[in-house]
């Protein structure tokens, strides 16, 4: 048998995703529940194909990207449809375009944020100033 054909036919624990890809088994429970991923059952085991660990991949990709969990279901769906390769990467760029507007916006409100503070603490260490020469001239009196 073609090592690619052994390769596609590899089936994982629970157990070895989750040390993998260095998340809980709990997390990958999440995601089932989520319809993320679909393992197989022996017995009551779970047994997951090349498939499910392609979708783990992709979701944990998502996620590192800040992607919903809603969005990156759509996008890892995408991956098992047989549609037009153009227009699942179409729908990608979609969400990625929106994503990164909501970052920009964010980056935007932190950077206001953070002039704001500096503005404050310019405020107060001019009022501590004169406050604070007064309290070292009566400690050493």
């Amino acid at each position: 048998m073609p090592s690619s054909a052994r390769a596609a036919q590899r089936t994982y624990t629970i157990t070895e995703l989750a040390q993998e890809f260095d998340i809980t088994a709990r997390a990958i429970r999440f995601y089932e529940d989520l319809g993320l991923l679909m393992p197989e059952r022996a017995g009551r085991n779970r047994v997951y194909t090349q498939r499910d660990r392609t979708r783990l991949k992709l979701t944990l990709r998502g996620k590192r990207l800040g992607l919903s969990l809603q969005d990156i279901k759509q996008l890892v769906d995408m991956y098992d449809s047989p549609s037009d390769t153009q227009q699942q990467l179409a729908a990608f760029m979609g969400v990625l375009a929106e994503h990164r507007q909501l970052l920009e916006q964010q980056r935007e409100d932190i950077e206001i944020t953070l002039a704001e503070i500096g503005q404050h603490e310019t405020r107060c260490r001019s009022l501590l100033g004169p406050a604070a020469r007064r309290r070292r001239a009566c400690e050493r009196a």
